[in-house]
C-alpha cells in the first residue's frame, strides 16, 4: 500500500524568502535601491538665509530648497504560492488500499436473471464433497465473468501450513479441527477484503448440512448473509472416479468418499440450489452456475 507523500516544504525565512509583494531592502537614504536602478544620491543641504557664498554678512535670500523627489516603492515580481504539505494519512488499521468494513450483510445486487449474474458483485459459496469439482469449476467461472472475480480455496488455504500440518486422514482430531475453523477465518477475512474492494468472490468447502454452527453458519459469520451458498453434487460414482485421479492429501479412500457423499445428501431438502453435475463438463457446469446464481439474487434461498 503506498502511502501519500508529503510536498516539499515552503523555503526558509531569509534575503529572497519573504513574503510576496514586499522587497527585502529597507529604502534608506544611501542604501542600493532595487537591482538593474543607479543608486539615489542624497539631496543637497539648503544654505542657511542671508548667506551669500564667499561672502560674509551680507543678507540674500537663499535658494529655495529643491523637492527631491521619493523614489517608489518598487514591488518584487510575483511568486508562486508555496507547495501546501500533504499531511500524512491517520494511523487507522487499513487492509489493502480500502478500509476493510466490520463484519457485516453483504448486500445482494439487483441484476435481472435473465442475464446471468452479468456485472453484479457477487459472495459466492460453492459447496460439496471432495471429487465434486468444486475448485475446478470455481476457477473457471471466476476466470470467464466480465468483472473482477477473486477464488479462494479451503483446501489451498488450510495447506499454507508447512510444518506442523494436521491431516485429516491421519485421524480427526482438535488439532485438525482447530487448523480448518483458521482456514475458514481466513477464507472469510480474504473475501471480505475482496468485496470492499470491489471485487467478487467465489469460495468452495465440503460444508456438512448436519454441522451448521460450524459448517454454513460459520460462514455467514464470517462473510456476511449476503454470501449466495449453491451445492455441487453429482452421483456417488462420478465421485469415486473424480477421487481416483487425484494424488497426495487430497486424495481419500473409497469408503472416506463414500461416507462424505452421504453426509453431502442431507442438503436435499434444505433449500439450497443443488447442481447435479454428473453429466456435464466444466464449461457446462459453470454456466449452470451462473444461471443459478442469478435466480439467486432475485429470489435469495432462506438458510
Amino acid at each position: 500500500m503506498q502511502h501519500a507523500v508529503g510536498a516539499p516544504l515552503p523555503p526558509p525565512q531569509g534575503p529572497g524568502n519573504g513574503p510576496a509583494g514586499w522587497t527585502h531592502q529597507a529604502q534608506h537614504p544611501g542604501h542600493p535601491g532595487p537591482p538593474g536602478r543607479p543608486p539615489i544620491p542624497p539631496p543637497p543641504l539648503p544654505m542657511g538665509h542671508g548667506q551669500v557664498p564667499g561672502g560674509q554678512g551680507q543678507s540674500a535670500p537663499g535658494p529655495a530648497p529643491q523637492h527631491v523627489p521619493v523614489p517608489q516603492h518598487v514591488p518584487a515580481p510575483p511568486q508562486a504560492p508555496a507547495p501546501q504539505h500533504t499531511p500524512a494519512p491517520g494511523s487507522r488499521e487499513t487492509s489493502g488500499h480500502v478500509q476493510l468494513p466490520p463484519g457485516g450483510p453483504v448486500p445482494l445486487p439487483a441484476y435481472p436473471a435473465e442475464a446471468g449474474t452479468g456485472a453484479a458483485t457477487l459472495a459466492v459459496l460453492l459447496i460439496g464433497p471432495a471429487g465434486a469439482g468444486k475448485t475446478t469449476v470455481a476457477r473457471l467461472w471466476a476466470a470467464r465473468r466480465r468483472v473482477p472475480t477473486a477464488h479462494v480455496s479451503l483446501d489451498d488455504v488450510r495447506e499454507w501450513v508447512c510444518s506442523g500440518f494436521a491431516d485429516p486422514q491421519a485421524g480427526w482430531n482438535d488439532h485438525s479441527e482447530a487448523q480448518y475453523r483458521l482456514a475458514r477465518r481466513t477464507c472469510g477475512f480474504a473475501a471480505r477484503n475482496f468485496l470492499a474492494n470491489g471485487i467478487s468472490c467465489i469460495l468452495d468447502d465440503a460444508v456438512f448440512p448436519d454441522r451448521p454452527v460450524v459448517g454454513l453458519g460459520g460462514w455467514k459469520r464470517h462473510v456476511g448473509p449476503g454470501l449466495l451458498p449453491v451445492v455441487l453434487l453429482p452421483g456417488l460414482e462420478i465421485v469415486l472416479e473424480r477421487n481416483a485421479a487425484r494424488s497426495g492429501n487430497r486424495r481419500l479412500s473409497d469408503e472416506e468418499v463414500a461416507r462424505i457423499h452421504g453426509r453431502m445428501a442431507g442438503w436435499y431438502g434444505s433449500g439450497l440450489p443443488i447442481i447435479d453435475n454428473s453429466t456435464y463438463d466444466v464449461e457446462t457446469t459453470a454456466r449452470v452456475l451462473d444461471d443459478v446464481l442469478a435466480r439467486s439474487i432475485a429470489s435469495p434461498p432462506a438458510w
